[in-house]
C-alpha cells in the first residue's frame, strides 16, 4: 500500500477536484498548488502550499516555468527502495511527493476553435504539466498519478476504504493513462504544426501518420451481432459538422451498419448543389436524384429501385418539408433519415414513426479533419486521398461521330457524379437527373450491365449510361444498344478502345471518354 502523505495538484479542469482534494486534507495530506487550483482550493477552504514558496522560486516567463524545478521532479523520480536516491534528496532539502494530480492545458480544443491564432495554439502547449506526469508515471511503484478528473472517484473511495493508502495494483494502471494520454497530446500537437500552418498539401501522406481517436460512442454490435463495435471521433473534432458529431433528434440508437449507410448517402449528396435525394442500401446507392423540389427529388430517386430500397437510409441535402416527410413515410420502411434541417411540421410528421432514426447535420463540405481515406488491411492499412476526381464539359472528350445534346450531356455528368459511390464494377443508367437502374458488386462489367437494365426495365430506352471504369470489350456497347441506351460516359484508356468507339459508332450510341478512373472497393 502506497500512503499517501504529499499531493502536487495543478488542473485546468478543475471538475471533481475539490472533491479529491477535501478527502486528501481529512487524511492530512499537505498539498502543494499553482496558480488557479490553489486559489480554488483555498476558497473551498482546503489548505494548500504555494508552488513558489514550496520550490523557493518564482513562476517567470509569464508562467511557462513553474513546476520544472528539482524539488518537484527530483520528489517525483527518487526511488523510495534506493537507499543513494533517498540520502541525495535529503541532502538537497527534497521532499517526497506520493501523488501527482494534474491535467493539461487544452490545446485540443483551442485549436478547434474557428480563428485561433497560432500565438494562443502555442501558448496552450502544455510543459510542465507532461513533464510532471511522466516523472510520477515513471516512478508509479511509489507515486500515484492521476491525469483524468474520471478517475477521482475510485481514487476517492481506495483512500477511504484504505484509511489515506492506495493500493499498489492500481498504480500501474494509473501509470498507463499518464503515458495513453501524453501520447495523444503529442500527437494533436504534430498534427497541429503540421497542418495549414507548416506543411506543404503533399505532405498529407507523411512517412508517419498518428491516429489519435478517442470513443465517442459503443455500440450494440458490430456489422453482426457476434461482434463488439465502437464509434471513434478524432480527437479535437469534437465540434466539426462531421457524422459522427451529428445529432440525433429521434428513433432508436444508431448501429454499426446504419453510421456505414449513413457516410455512403452523405458521400452521395455533397456532390450536388440542387435539391438532392439518395437512397441507400449496403453502402451502395439504390436510387439519387435531382430535382426543382426535395419531394420531387426524393420519389425519382425511390423510384430507380423501390424493391433495393424498402429498408434503406435516405440522404437529403435540403431541409425536409412537410410534403417530403409525407412522401418518406409513404413510401415504406426506412431505417434512417439525414438532413441539415427539418421543419417542424416534417418533423412533428416523421416523429410518428417510433424507431425511424432522424439526424440532422449539415451536408456541406465535409468538416473531417483529416484528408486522406483509409482500408483496413492485416497488418496495417491502405491509405490514399479522397476521390475528388470531378469533371465538367470541357474535360470530356467526345469519341464517336454522335455528339450528346446538351440534356444528354447534363444527364451524363449527373450518372457520373452518382457512379464515384457505387461500388465496382459499376453501372449507372439515368434518364434526366435521376437513376433509373443501377448495378454494382459484380465481378463482371457486363453482369453489372445486366442488373442495372433488370432493375431500368422499359426505363433504360433512352437513358444515359455511366461506367466507372472502361469497357473491355464491346459487349457493353451491345447490350446498351439492345437496352436503347443514348450515350455512354467511360474513362476510355482500353487497348480495345477503337472496337468499342466503331461499335458505338454502328449502335449510334454517343460516347464521351473522362479520362478518369472511379474505381471503389
Amino acid at each position: 500500500m502506497l500512503k499517501i502523505k504529499r499531493a502536487l495538484i495543478s488542473v485546468s479542469d478543475k471538475t471533481g477536484v475539490v472533491d479529491l482534494a477535501g478527502v486528501l486534507k481529512d487524511f492530512g495530506v499537505e498539498i502543494v498548488s499553482t496558480g488557479g487550483t490553489a486559489r480554488a482550493l483555498k476558497e473551498a477552504g482546503i489548505p494548500v502550499i504555494e508552488m513558489s514558496d514550496y520550490t523557493g522560486f518564482p513562476e517567470m516567463l509569464d508562467g511557462r516555468v513553474k513546476t520544472l524545478h528539482p524539488k518537484i521532479h527530483g520528489g517525483l523520480l527518487a526511488r523510495r527502495d534506493n537507499p543513494e536516491h533517498l540520502k541525495q534528496v535529503e541532502s538537497c532539502g527534497i521532499g517526497l511527493i506520493d501523488m501527482v494530480v494534474v491535467n493539461l492545458y487544452p490545446f485540443e480544443k483551442t485549436v478547434s476553435r474557428a480563428g485561433v491564432s497560432d500565438q494562443e495554439a502555442i501558448e496552450n502547449i502544455d510543459i510542465g504539466g507532461p513533464s510532471m506526469l511522466r516523472s510520477a508515471a515513471k516512478n508509479h511503484a511509489s507515486v500515484a498519478v492521476v491525469c483524468r478528473p474520471q478517475a477521482y472517484p475510485s481514487i476517492i473511495k481506495a483512500l477511504k476504504e484504505n484509511n489515506g493508502c492506495l493500493p499498489v495494483s492500481l498504480l500501474r494502471g494509473l501509470a498507463a493513462d499518464v503515458f495513453e494520454l501524453t501520447a495523444r497530446y503529442d500527437a494533436a500537437i504534430t498534427r497541429y504544426l503540421k497542418g495549414p500552418q507548416g506543411a506543404a498539401p503533399q505532405d498529407r501522406l507523411a512517412e508517419r501518420l498518428d491516429a489519435s481517436l478517442s470513443r465517442a460512442a459503443s455500440l450494440r454490435y458490430g456489422e453482426n451481432p457476434h461482434q463488439k463495435a465502437g464509434l471513434y471521433r478524432w480527437l479535437g473534432s469534437e465540434s466539426a459538422a462531421t457524422l459522427v458529431n451529428a445529432v440525433q433528434l429521434h428513433g432508436k440508437e444508431l448501429s454499426f451498419n446504419n453510421y456505414l449507410d449513413l457516410n455512403a448517402a452523405l458521400e452521395n449528396l455533397r456532390g450536388f448543389s440542387r435539391p438532392c435525394a439518395c437512397v441507400v442500401k449496403h453502402t451502395n446507392p439504390a436510387g439519387v436524384a435531382q430535382a426543382a423540389t426535395l419531394a420531387r427529388a426524393f420519389h425519382d430517386a425511390w423510384q430507380s429501385d423501390p424493391l433495393s430500397a424498402f429498408g434503406g437510409i435516405v440522404g437529403l441535402n435540403r431541409m425536409v418539408d412537410a410534403k417530403t416527410a409525407r412522401a418518406l413515410l409513404k413510401s415504406g420502411f426506412l431505417e434512417c433519415v439525414l438532413a441539415p434541417a427539418y421543419d417542424p411540421e416534417a418533423l412533428a410528421l416523421l416523429k410518428g414513426k417510433k424507431n425511424l432514426r432522424l439526424l440532422q447535420m449539415s451536408v456541406g463540405v465535409s468538416a473531417d479533419p483529416q484528408v486522406w481515406d483509409a482500408k483496413r488491411i492485416d497488418g496495417g492499412f491502405l491509405v490514399q486521398d479522397r476521390d475528388e476526381g470531378d469533371v465538367a464539359v470541357r474535360d470530356l472528350k467526345v469519341v464517336t461521330r454522335r455528339k450528346p445534346t446538351r440534356a444528354q450531356m447534363a444527364s451524363l455528368l449527373f450518372a457520373w457524379e452518382v457512379v464515384k459511390h457505387v461500388k465496382s464494377n459499376a453501372i449507372v443508367l439515368a434518364r434526366g437527373t435521376a437513376t433509373v437502374g443501377i448495378g454494382m458488386g459484380e465481378t463482371s462489367r457486363v453482369d453489372s450491365m445486366f442488373m442495372a437494365v433488370k432493375r431500368a426495365g422499359r426505363r433504360s430506352h433512352g437513358a444515359v449510361l455511366a461506367s466507372d471504369a472502361f469497357f473491355p470489350k464491346s459487349d457493353n456497347v451491345a447490350l446498351a444498344k439492345k437496352a436503347g441506351i443514348r450515350a455512354v460516359i467511360q474513362p476510355g484508356g482500353s487497348i480495345a478502345d477503337e472496337e468499342i468507339i466503331r461499335a458505338a459508332d454502328k449502335a449510334r450510341i454517343a460516347m464521351v471518354f473522362t479520362g478518369v478512373r472511379h474505381f471503389k472497393h
